[in-house]
């Protein structure tokens, strides 16, 4: 805990290196494409000034001067299964979006899906000395929090404080300067497997990078999808990618759950390839412009000339209803979203006061999906688009790019996280000798 907590804390300082530089870039690292942005900040007088805005205001604190997105290779589920091709996608996404925003970047700052994220919910309380709450009182009591035996294979990603409380007065969203007794405070803990964190830093720094932030994909997808009020009274952001389904759900503007499906659009690709017996390609190409969930009498009507270069002159020249299309289509979408449905039960959604969910991403652009989603999920849905930051391409305005936007947004507005305090010294381990050489220094 205590090498993450380091780790961390130095990504934390060279995020903010980057920000006294101007320049930092965006890297989302996903199944079917990854996207590169390069983002210039106006000046760290101004991103400091911003602390106390929230996440939805204040993005003039930043433009984005270049953007580049190339084909995702080697990487399955949202995690990294061939190095070497991985790498090269990485490079070739980043030297496109420095070439267009003709700037050298050295820092970035990566998400990604899958990894079989949990969550877990933590709670301390304190004792406070002094009648103020001050920054030290907030490290103590997070660092109060009984974390749980996550398993020697996992890594914490995110540690948010969600909730404080002075006293009997509970949903404090910043407790510093306020008077009280006790103070006590929830976290949320999101762990993924360490495998999946490691190849992604050994990844990047084979590309002559260096990290400068970590999130969850499913997270930064909420952060940019999800409007202001719905991120305060309850929501759920479903992230359809390419190979894996990221969940997150958000209340008071944090995020207290989140969960990965491993089952995305690529699936949908597959099973169109299969059924149709043809190329990926091909079959990516039916699924874009001809796709859909639910039939009408009109598409049994409706035929889809398939194409193809094989030379067998017959059968480049078949055709399908599209009524057949989405016969093999509906069956893999509504798996994804009864999958979805049994998570969010598992994380008792129906208790929020409102009960929205989002759908974005790639995957989310299936003609007719709310439709079928509403029958499914049983609540309130609609689509959603990441919001409008200054200088983003017109092309990386649409679903699939939630998450590289909301990552933009974590780089200039993050949350308070757990290693943005300093943890008291007796939290560290070898406790007596980092006492001994204290009281050494002092005296001596």
């Amino acid at each position: 805990m205590t090498e993450l907590y380091q780790t961390q804390r130095a990504m934390r300082r060279m995020r903010k290196q980057a920000m006294d530089r101007g320049v930092i870039a965006i890297l989302d690292v996903g199944t079917s494409k990854i996207g590169c942005l390069v983002l210039r900040f106006d000046g760290s007088d101004k991103f400091l000034g911003s602390d106390s805005v929230g996440s939805l205001a204040g993005q003039s604190s930043f433009r984005v001067i270049g953007a580049a997105t190339t084909r995702s290779r080697g990487v399955t589920f949202g995690e990294i299964d061939a190095m070497q091709e991985t790498e090269r996608a990485i490079r070739t996404a980043v030297q496109a979006a420095q070439k267009m925003a003709n700037v050298r970047v050295d820092h970035v700052i990566a998400c990604f899906a899958g990894a079989r994220p949990r969550s877990y919910g933590l709670d301390g309380r304190i004792d406070l000395a002094d009648s103020i709450v001050t920054e030290n009182d907030v490290a103590r009591v997070l660092a109060a929090c009984d974390v749980p035996d996550y398993g020697r294979e996992r890594e914490v990603l995110h540690a948010q404080p969600v909730n404080f409380a002075i006293d009997h007065r509970s949903g404090l969203g910043d407790p510093r300067g306020q008077m009280g007794n006790s103070l006590a405070a929830d976290m949320h803990l999101l762990t993924v497997d360490t495998s999946a964190v490691q190849n992604l830093l050994y990844c990047i720094k084979r590309c002559d990078l260096e990290l400068a932030g970590l999130a969850s994909s499913a997270y930064v997808s909420g952060i940019s999808a999800l409007v202001e009020d719905e991120q305060e009274l309850g929501a759920a952001c479903v992230d359809l990618g390419g190979g894996a389904t990221g969940i997150s759900v958000f209340i008071k503007k944090h995020m207290i759950f989140a969960d990965s499906v491993r089952i995305g659009g690529d699936h949908i690709t597959q099973d169109i390839s299969k059924g149709l017996k043809v190329p990926l390609n091909v079959a990516e190409r039916i699924k874009t412009f001809y796709g859909g969930v639910m039939a009408t009498g009109m598409d049994d009507r409706e035929m889809i000339e398939i194409g193809g270069d094989t030379g067998d002159w017959e059968r480049d020249r078949r055709t399908v209803s599209r009524a057949e299309l989405i016969g093999i289509m509906r069956p893999r979408v509504e798996e994804i979203l009864e999958e979805v449905r049994m998570r969010l039960d598992a994380a008792g959604f129906d208790h929020l006061p409102a009960q929205q969910i989002v759908l974005t991403g790639g995957g989310s652009q299936i003609p007719g999906l709310d439709g079928l989603a509403t029958r499914i999920l049983g609540q309130q849905v609609r689509l959603g688009r990441p919001l409008r930051v200054q200088g983003l391409p017109q092309a990386a305005t649409g679903p699939a790019f939630s998450s590289a936007v909301g990552l933009c947004l974590f780089a200039a507005h993050p949350q308070d996280e757990w290693w943005d305090f300093d943890v008291p010294a007796d939290r560290y381990p070898a406790r007596s000798l980092k006492r001994a050489v204290k009281w050494f220094r002092d005296n001596w």
